[in-house]
């Protein structure tokens, strides 16, 4: 998983209370099981009309936010259903950091997994950094060892379990976590492998 330890970029505003996971990735796209080439898909039916042709009044669409890789939204975010393509999307389309009021718990969890930094700010504070992303020239900078954001003249301060943040900051999704303990596993297999030599014939 890769890292997340400092960002800096453009954020796009998109102020739409309970986006649940089948407007992030709809239901059509989830054949696939490999975490690439969903981010075209991302939030699809908002973006694009019948006929394929982009919707150029969808945020995503202007020329401004194309490369934005922080996500300002409304409260309620991930909501519906569990599917794991949603962080999946928002990671390929670029989108590394989301800040809300609250999200969905499945969604949040998932987006830990998946290097992505889901940060929840009070309602006050989220309107205020949503006005710096409508300014199309905005820069953001999250920074995750001191936990802070910095959007225009104010600094933002923001909690994260401190596991979570060991894992971003590490880039350790499940599986690196367990091959951290590599090392005891193989000892524990090949001790098995003596006691019990018939499993691995």
């Amino acid at each position: 998983m890769k890292k997340f330890d400092k960002l800096k970029g453009r954020a796009a505003p998109f102020p739409v209370a309970n986006v649940d996971t089948d407007m992030i990735i709809p239901k059509n796209f989830l054949k696939t099981i490999v975490r690439t080439g969903l981010g075209k898909n991302l939030f699809n039916d908002m973006r694009y009309n019948d006929d394929g042709s982009e919707k150029a009044d969808f945020v995503l669409n202007k020329p401004a936010y194309r490369n934005a890789q922080i996500l300002v939204a409304g409260e309620n975010f991930g909501c519906g259903s569990s599917r794991e393509h949603a962080p999946w999307a928002i990671m390929d389309f670029g989108i590394r950091c989301i800040i809300a009021p609250s999200y969905a718990d499945i969604f949040y969890n998932n987006c830990f997994k998946n290097g992505i930094l889901p940060i929840v700010l009070p309602q006050m504070q989220v309107d205020e950094i949503m006005k710096i992303a409508e300014k199309e020239d905005n820069e953001i900078s999250i920074d995750l060892e001191p936990q802070n954001i910095s959007a225009g003249d104010k600094i933002y301060q923001f909690d994260i379990d401190g596991f979570r943040k060991h894992c971003l900051v590490n880039g350790l999704d499940d599986i690196g976590l367990t091959m951290q303990k590599a090392g005891d596993i193989n000892h524990y297999e090949e001790k098995m492998e003596k006691v019990n030599p018939w499993l691995w014939n």
